[in-house]
């Protein structure tokens, strides 16, 4: 993954955790306000059933009848409260809540009506019985305090039968007043029980609030923190480590970063450069190379000019001074002179060949292009060296698109550097064996690949193949494959050698189809 790439990943992350916390704040926000709504409704019931209470006790304890109107006046708003907010009754409390409500109301009303009867019957009752009338301020300030012990009164003193209708409405009121207060008890215990639950709620939509907030937080931190090591320890100490190199390379040293672990070059920007810096290495160490051969080749053309110069007018004067003995002297020369005449026109003859080949080396002139077409070139050459060398136990395959296999080159060049592969090849196979050459097209190249079926080279002389007088046979001046590395590199070609003792060798050519 590219460095852009992980960090945008990064952002992304970064930002998908922000949002998900702010999602989540949110709709905690939206419950906590619907919660702390409930709060408020359930403390306002809480407050009003209280307020119901107290004003119950007033009038039932002191017998204010000033007090039934705060009654139903509680009554009723706590009726409104609790048929407005059905949609927080998440657990049917407030419809229990409502019906005691009800419940309450019937009994008060009941109670209500009660009193006021027996307010009347009292009224009538001490109308008949003057004699008693001490009693009755007290029967009538307590009666709904305590009916029962005033009706037991009522009986005892007045000694009035339990069916008389003042005795057996005290007995009613009595137990209509248990029944109000049992219920009353009911809806304080409701209420309180909705406010708690309520403030449960609100607390811990709170506490997953603030949980959500450092749990985000810290992975947020994690995160950014990871980025932070990512960046640090991957990015920089690579760009540190690279600029290290390059300050290196900059001084004359050779700094090579390919042996470093996979993990430090990777498929990021950073990693890519560093791989890039690692071929630029490997390119520059081949024109390096290169070079160095090239300046070679230039001195040792240089000197073999000059060399070749000198040795040119002696041999010519041997080689023409033997020339004639050998015709003047004709049949009467006697043997022995006439093989050692032989033999110094034989030995001339090789030296004024290798004369040649330093005065082709060292000339090098520069190629004059052409189209032409490898396939035929190819066929030639091959057929040419028939001539001279015994081919009949070779097996020549060539492989050659017609359509791929036209590049612009020197035709005459060209020909002398496939004699010179297909020479080798075939001393080297000793006349017996497989000559394949493979020709590819690749874009704007021409790869020919020339392999053989001989023990192959050695791997310690298979980097100085190339070096003008190096040589493994016999006979040979050494300069053939120097030619052959100077035509390809005029040609703006290049030319590799792969080889396993054993098993043969490659030489792989790549040419331009056009002059770069």
């Amino acid at each position: 993954m590219s460095l852009k790439k992980k960090i945008v990943l990064s952002f992304f992350i970064s930002s998908f955790i922000i949002a998900i916390l702010i999602g989540f704040e949110y709709v905690n926000f939206i419950k906590i306000k619907k919660e702390i709504k409930y709060l408020d409704m359930s403390d306002t019931i809480r407050s009003k059933s209280l307020e119901l209470r107290r004003h119950e006790k007033n009038f039932l304890l002191r017998t204010d009848t000033d007090e039934i109107k705060y009654v139903y006046r509680y009554l009723k708003e706590l009726k409104e409260i609790l048929s407005q907010d059905r949609y927080f009754d998440d657990n049917r409390k407030l419809l229990v809540l409502r019906n005691k409500v009800e419940e309450y109301e019937d009994q008060f009303n009941y109670i209500e009506a009660i009193f006021w009867k027996i307010q009347k019957e009292l009224i009538l009752f001490k109308q008949s019985h003057l004699s008693y009338s001490i009693f009755f301020p007290l029967i009538e300030t307590t009666f709904l305090e305590r009916p029962f012990i005033n009706s037991k009164l009522l009986e005892d003193v007045f000694l009035l039968s339990s069916d008389n209708p003042v005795i057996k409405d005290l007995r009613e009121l009595n137990s209509k007043i248990s029944a109000l207060r049992k219920i009353g008890e009911d809806i304080i215990i409701i209420s309180k029980e909705l406010d708690k639950v309520a403030r449960e709620k609100v607390y811990s939509f709170i506490n997953l609030s603030e949980f959500a907030i450092l749990f985000f937080f810290i992975l947020f931190v994690l995160v950014g923190l990871a980025t932070f090591l990512f960046v640090t320890s991957s990015v920089v100490k690579r760009l540190q480590l690279l600029i290290d190199v390059v300050e290196k390379r900059g001084k004359g040293f050779s700094a090579k970063m390919a042996v470093l672990p996979q993990r430090w070059t990777g498929n990021d920007e950073v990693g890519i450069l560093i791989q890039k810096f690692n071929t630029m290495e490997q390119q520059l160490a081949q024109r390096e190379k290169e070079l160095l051969q090239s300046k070679k080749l230039a001195a040792i053309g240089t000197l073999a000019s000059g060399v070749a110069h000198e040795l040119n007018n002696p041999l010519n004067n041997i080689y023409t001074t033997a020339q004639r003995l050998i015709k003047k002297m004709g049949n009467e020369c006697p043997a022995i002179i006439k093989n050692g005449l032989g033999d110094i026109f034989g030995q001339t003859m090789r030296v004024k060949s290798i004369v040649s080949d330093l005065l082709e080396f060292a000339r090098g002139r520069d190629p004059q292009l052409k189209e032409i077409g490898l396939n035929n070139l190819l066929t030639s050459v091959y057929k040419r060296i028939g001539s001279s060398i015994n081919t009949e136990k070779i097996k020549f395959v060539l492989n050659c698109d017609p359509n791929n296999e036209r590049i612009k080159a020197d035709q005459q060049q060209i020909e002398e550097v496939f004699i010179n592969l297909f020479t080798n090849a075939i001393e080297a196979m000793s006349g017996e064996g497989i000559l394949s050459v493979n020709v590819e097209s690749e874009d704007d190249l021409v790869k020919i690949r020339v392999s053989d079926t001989s023990k192959g080279i050695a791997k310690d002389t298979i980097e100085k193949i190339f070096e003008p007088f190096f040589t493994t046979k016999n006979k040979g001046t050494g300069l053939g494959l120097a030619i052959v590395f100077n035509i390809i590199q005029k040609h703006y070609g290049d030319i590799q050698v792969e080889s396993k003792e054993g098993k043969g060798s490659v030489f792989i050519i790549t040419l331009p189809k056009r002059k770069k």
